[in-house]
Parts: C-alpha cells; structure tokens; sequence
C-alpha cells in the first residue's frame, strides 16, 4: 500500500489570520502616542509585523507643525494676476461706453424715426382729408339752402344727421374748422379775398368767413377765405 505524504503547501498557520493594527493612544499629559512601522511598503496578509518605535508629540508641537497658508501678497505670480485684472477692468469699462454710446445713439435713432412716420401719416392723411372738405362745404350748403317751412321734414332731418356724423368723425381725426369771423387777420391762417371798409369792426378784422377753413392738429388743413374790414 503506497503511502500519502504531506507538503508544507498545506498547512494553515495562525498568521493568515492575523490582521494589521495600528492605534493612537493619549496620555494623562495631553501627549499623542504614534506608532510607526519598520517600512511604509504595503503589507501582504499572512505578513507579521513588528513596531519598533513609538513616539508621543505634544498637541502644540502637532499644532506648530501644520503648514501655514501663505498670504496673498507673497503668493507666486499674484502681482502678475493683479496686472492682468486690470487691463481687464480697463477692457471692460471701455466696453461699457461704447454701449452706452450706441444705446444713445439707437434711441436717437427710433425716436426721429417715429417722429418721420409720424410725419409720413400725416401727409397722407392730410392729402385725404383736402378731398372731403369740398363734401362738407356741399352738405353746409345743401341744409342752408332748405326752406324754414321743410326743416322738420324726414329727408331733411336725415341730411342734417348724416352731416352732424361727419363732422363728429372729422373731430375725432383732428380736424376742426377756424371760425375765423370776427377775429385778427392771420396771413398764416386766413386768405383775404374782399376787403372793406366797415366803422363797427375794428382795423384789419375778419369781418366774414365766405369759406370755412380747417385745422388738421397743429397744420393748417385749408385756409379760411375771408373779407377783411378797414
């Protein structure tokens, strides 16, 4: 019968189950206890280890021992970094003129462009508004062509709405009529046709309006034909 032989391979020691341990222990004085190890190198498991030395150091001694932060005007290169910041405040605050600058200058811009439609509108508006004065003129004198006696009628009661209506809806747009009899001859505003010589008036006053004119806002839409006394 062959006999089984038994290799070293195959025993277990109580090593592989040993573990690393490393403590930190305070005194009665306050002193910190540090253990350290034969060699920083990694420790395989089944490894001993053996402490050589263990040296206690004083909190304050600990404390003393820390680096300290190093101010900011001994940092490396901080002077470079300070020049460097600013020219860029300087690059920033040029930046922000130059905003301002073409902020102003877009304002400027949209405001005379309004102003130029605003004005654009107008004129067309008031070419428009020429040609219906004639309308007006015709339906003054359609109602004061109508008999005392027919004033009440339907037809003529119609007419008299349909003009007052007009002349709501010209008021709302801007125009409104001079009334110029009986005030100061503006050359501006009125245009002379017939002059006369009338004591009860005053020296170069409207003594008739013979046609209305028209205001289209602050522009003259038609001027006034009028007869001017003394």
């Amino acid at each position: 019968m062959a006999k089984k032989n038994v290799s070293g391979e195959n025993k277990t020691t109580v090593d592989d189950k040993e573990k690393k341990k490393s403590s930190v222990a305070k005194s009665d004085e306050g002193e910190v206890s540090e253990v350290k190890a034969d060699s920083e190198e990694a420790v395989s498991e089944g490894t001993d280890v053996k402490v050589d030395e263990v040296e206690n150091v004083p909190e304050e001694k600990a404390e003393s021992a820390r680096p300290k932060p190093v101010p900011k005007g001994s940092r490396r290169g901080s002077k470079a970094i300070q020049v460097e910041l600013d020219k860029y405040k300087e690059l920033a605050q040029g930046n922000e003129e130059k905003y301002k600058r073409l902020l102003a200058e877009f304002e400027n811009a949209r405001q005379r462009t309004e102003k130029e439609g605003s004005k654009m509108f107008d004129l067309g508006a008031k070419d428009v508004l020429e040609k219906l004065l004639p309308i007006v003129d015709n339906f003054e004198r359609a109602l004061a062509s109508i008999p005392e006696e027919d004033i009440d009628r339907a037809f003529e009661q119609g007419v008299d709405k349909i003009y007052r209506q007009l002349m709501v809806t010209l008021e709302g747009i801007g125009v409104t009529p001079m009334d110029a009899e009986g005030k100061e001859f503006n050359p501006e505003l009125h245009n002379a046709v017939i002059h006369v010589e009338d004591e009860s008036l005053g020296e170069n006053v409207v003594a008739e309006e013979m046609q209305k004119g028209y205001m289209y806002k602050d522009q003259v839409l038609r001027h006034s034909m009028v007869k001017v006394a003394n």
